[in-house]
């Protein structure tokens, strides 16, 4: 019987995709997700979560509007969620993989997502949501291609490659995840050991047991989708002898720009097209982190992610010095180059359209949230709080508790302070209204002496603004209102803030949060509710018939309970 109401579940997506017009595809996904012992990037014995024996996992190899399957399996010893970085699961929050969307997957048991990418194309990722299970891997690729109908607004490259770097502890991930909870050792998660591209180790690195290379072939250009999948650190990707063409970022074709280098904050994805044109030989990639100086003399030299590009005929290996990049610590030039990236106004992108036909030129806010990431403690325990107030995950997610009793004895909603920051950190289940079709200003600031960045489920936002110090109104003069690119995953330089401006319009329970996996783990997070009263499924989907109940719905005899009527905001 639950078969048939997930194929009837399925069924209906695709009566209201072809009812609009659009084609699309069915995709497939069978996961085994596992611990593995073996592969231990860096040579020390630690847990390494695979999917189907891969790290990275599989890639996701879809189409704008396809509709993607992927039954999760979870062979490993605790509950297990998996989140899909920038995929904006429209009307359909159901999906988003996260601890308030999302009862978990229990050990030994499975669960089948099934999420559309609607009127999306671009370069995303995938990786578990809970229990800290990011820093031990479980992360993946995902591709959305531009349909047949509507052109790339380059040539098409010879390849595409998917290049995932980040951060990597040779600690296991069980004893990372204890110590950032300790007030005497939580620092230990600050500087990570290595950094890894594809899930190996850096280049001649004595205890990396692999490496990862490129073949390319002279005169050609290749496309590489590029992401931070690290836990901690910033980083800066350059190739030697080369330059980079940035073409799009996280669902939005970019102005192109050529660039020697280009700095990737945690979370981000980025295409760029590397040209082949230089003499037949191997040529150094590399990583290096932002704010953090390696010591040459010292095993530090890890933290720089070093790969091969290979050109095919090359008989000549790589030489000479790593190819230079900015001060790690020059946070201008990185402000600048972030400035520079804008929003290509007039290719088409997921629909025919020029992107710049919806833009932010002349919009009403009609919502401002100033949002404070900071440290705290809390009865002697170490937390990170957006206005003094860290999150704490309830046992019942919060879109069930919406859903079926208004959140009644889950959250209170409107309780979270938007435009000031309380007096003392405390903890609490941070839920606010966002207004339905409204405009949201978002002003992050970053009140650590480190880097930061924020995620939104559920939306692409404009990023109009970088400032320095507090933000007043006034900063709203300096806003590029005019080609703000549109991404999902933002960066916050220390001591600084970032303004997004973002449109409401896809009704759910939405996750807002830091990407940094300890500032998230210890309480950096809250959630948006926009809601919108109409009753019509086209709206908001129904919870899905193989929907998992927890928390106080643990016990009910009923797969789908009916829904409770609609809360009102500050109840």
């Amino acid at each position: 019987m639950m078969a048939f109401l997930k194929g009837l579940f399925v069924y209906v997506i695709l009566l209201v995709v072809l009812l609009s017009g659009v084609t699309c595809t069915e995709i497939y996904h069978e996961w085994i997700v596992s611990i593995d012992t073996t592969i231990n990037p860096l040579s020390s014995p630690q847990s390494v979560i695979t999917i189907n024996g891969m790290f990275p996992g599989p890639l996701i190899n879809a189409t704008t509007n396809d509709i993607v399957n992927v039954n999760v399996f979870n062979n490993m010893d605790e509950s297990l969620l998996i989140t899909w970085n920038g995929i904006q699961q429209r009307l359909n929050s159901w999906q988003d993989g996260v601890s308030g969307t999302n009862c978990a997957i229990e050990p030994g048991t499975n669960w089948t997502y099934v999420f559309q990418a609607k009127d999306q194309i671009g370069t995303f990722t995938y990786f578990p949501s809970i229990n800290f299970q990011k820093v031990a891997g479980g992360y993946g690729p995902i591709r959305v291609n531009n349909r047949n109908v509507i052109a790339v607004p380059f040539p098409k490259p010879e390849a595409e490659f998917d290049l995932l770097i980040g951060d990597w502890f040779s600690t296991d991930y069980k004893s990372l995840r204890s110590s950032v909870q300790d007030r005497e050792s939580s620092q230990l998660f600050d500087v990570p050991d290595a950094i890894l591209m594809n899930g190996k180790g850096p280049y001649e690195l004595s205890i990396s047991k692999g490496r990862e290379s490129f073949t390319v072939s002279k005169g050609m250009t290749y496309r590489f989708r590029i992401s931070n999948v690290g836990t901690v650190m910033s980083f800066n990707f350059r190739i030697q002898n080369h330059k980079i063409v940035l073409v799009e970022t996280e669902g939005s074709y970019t102005n192109q720009i050529t660039l020697d280098s280009l700095d990737v904050h945690v979370g981000q994805s980025y295409s760029v097209l590397v040209t082949a044109d230089q003499n037949e030989a191997d040529y150094f990639m590399v990583a290096n982190p932002k704010m953090y100086k390696s010591n040459e003399s010292s095993d530090s030299k890890s933290l720089e992610g070093i790969g091969i590009l290979h050109y095919a005929n090359s008989l000549t290996t790589v030489s000479g010095p790593l190819p230079s990049g900015p001060d790690p610590f020059d946070i201008e030039f990185s402000v600048n180059q972030a400035k520079s990236i804008t929003w290509n106004l007039t290719t088409g992108a997921a629909r025919p359209n020029p992107q710049g036909t919806f833009n932010v030129s002349n919009v009403t806010l009609t919502q401002t949230f100033i949002l404070h990431g900071s440290k705290g403690e809390i009865n002697g325990w170490p937390r990170y709080v957006v206005n003094n107030v860290s999150y704490l995950t309830p046992e019942t997610p919060l879109k069930l508790a919406d859903y079926f009793v208004n959140g009644s004895g889950v959250y209170q909603l409107d309780r979270f302070p938007t435009h000031s920051v309380n007096d003392a950190a405390a903890y609490g289940v941070s839920v606010v209204s966002g207004i339905h079709k409204g405009w949201l200003e978002i002003v992050f600031k970053n009140d650590l002496d480190v880097m930061d960045s924020w995620h939104l489920d559920g939306f692409g936002f404009y990023v109009v603004g970088f400032g320095n110090g507090d933000w007043t109104p006034a900063a709203r003069e300096t806003y590029n209102i005019f080609d703000p690119v549109v991404r999902s995953t933002v960066q916050v330089y220390p001591g600084r803030w970032t303004a997004v401006y973002v449109f409401l319009d896809n009704p759910g329970m939405w996750n807002l949060r830091s990407q940094h996996l300890k500032n998230w783990y210890l309480g950096q997070e809250l959630f948006i509710r926009v809601f919108d009263d109409n009753p019509n499924p086209a709206k908001e989907r129904q919870p899905p018939q193989n929907l998992l109940l927890c928390g106080m719905f643990e016990s009910s005899l009923s797969p789908v309970p009916s829904p409770a009527p609609a809360p009102q905001a500050g109840w």
